[in-house]
């Protein structure tokens, strides 16, 4: 057993609120277990984790409680309607929609909308990898912070435009730029202040469009120009969409071989 000890907290540094959705899948514990690893440096943080499943499963129970991390451990399934793709104008759900959507549900019913504690929401996701400097860059958050993800979009990275007065007037993106935030879920947090008062604001289910997924929810929020862009000016990768690769299982199953009862 391994001790782990998150940093002591403080009373003058904003609350970071990390929502990771994740869903049952052999490299689901190793991910988690990377992403913890990081989020252990991180002062003043709280992880909430939500489950894609029917009942809270022991496999992330032991892990969250091994970590010494402040966390929530919530879950929803999402539907198996919502699941299945159906014809173009009703397409399948991304994944992790319903569970985000939990996580800011929660936030709203545990504190009060005139709530003074500061804090920033974050959507980190578990497939990613994070610097430990983007924590620090999103702590000051007033509205919206932004900044680029690598390894999206099918470029290097993707970034806020950003003008000589600092304002974001675009993105740069290959895909569909002209959407209303044509950003990743891992380039942008919102002060839990505004994540409060805008009880309305939630990521769609319906009627959204592959990559309208953030613009559904940031819109709710703030205009352009109300984004804050940070990792200086959006010239720093902070973030990377590494993505693991799925293991080849093809030996798995053969009598005599592996024990179905060893966690992995």
């Amino acid at each position: 057993y391994v001790y782990t000890r998150p940093p002591p907290w403080s009373d003058t540094l904003p609350t970071i609120h990390v929502i990771t959705p994740t869903y049952s899948r052999p490299v689901q514990k190793a991910e988690l277990t990377r992403l913890a690893n990081t989020l252990l440096h991180v002062p003043n943080l709280h992880w909430i984790l939500v489950e894609d499943s029917q009942r809270r499963t022991p496999l992330i129970t032991r892990l969250l409680r091994d970590t010494g991390l402040n966390y929530t451990h919530l879950n929803v399934e999402t539907p198996r309607n919502y699941k299945l793709r159906g014809d173009m104008r009703d397409p399948r759900i991304p994944r992790g929609t319903m569970q985000r959507n939990l996580a800011l549900r929660w936030l709203r019913e545990t504190f009060n909308k005139n709530n003074s504690q500061p804090g920033i929401v974050y959507f980190a996701d578990d497939d990613n990898t994070y610097s430990l400097e983007l924590f620090e860059e999103m702590r000051s958050t007033r509205k919206v912070s932004v900044w680029p993800v690598a390894f999206v979009g099918g470029l290097r990275y993707e970034s806020p435009k950003v003008n000589a007065a600092g304002k974001v007037y675009g993105w740069k993106t290959v895909f569909d730029p002209h959407r209303p935030f044509a950003i990743d879920m891992a380039g942008f947090a919102v002060n839990l202040r505004l994540i409060l008062q805008r009880s309305q604001a939630y990521f769609k289910l319906r009627g959204v469009k592959g990559g309208y997924q953030e613009s559904s929810l940031l819109r709710e929020l703030v205009t352009l120009s109300d984004l804050e862009p940070k990792a200086a000016n959006c010239t720093k990768i902070l973030v990377w969409h590494t993505r693991t690769e799925k293991p080849v299982l093809v030996n798995e199953g053969k009598k005599g071989f592996t024990d179905p009862n060893v966690e992995i």
